[in-house]
């Protein structure tokens, strides 16, 4: 049963590089990366489960934290065109 769950997992994980590469605007392309973040923390999970192996989950607790940090910053640097630039540096009112 959970060898077919890690199949579903790779599967899905390839539909989503297919969307990264395909997609037709960039947030198109940063929620499929997201997506394939996603799915690797499942499939870490999942194969932690299958050999029995429990300290699999703390690497996908790192992993969730670089996915979750990572995307953000990539958003902020697509929507600013930077990442150094704080709030009220690029001439817009803060409240």
């Amino acid at each position: 049963m959970f060898a077919s769950a890690m199949a579903a997992v790779l599967i899905t994980m390839v539909l989503a590089l297919i969307r990264a590469f395909a997609g037709p605007t960039v947030y198109d392309r940063i929620l499929a990366a997201n997506m394939f973040g996603t799915k690797m923390i499942l499939l870490i999970a999942v194969l932690g489960f299958l050999t029995g192996r429990p300290d699999f989950l703390d690497l996908a607790l790192i992993y969730v934290l670089l996915n979750f940090i990572g995307t953000f910053a990539v958003l902020k640097f697509v929507q600013y065109g930077s990442f150094g630039a704080a709030d009220g540096e690029n001439g817009e009112s803060t409240g």
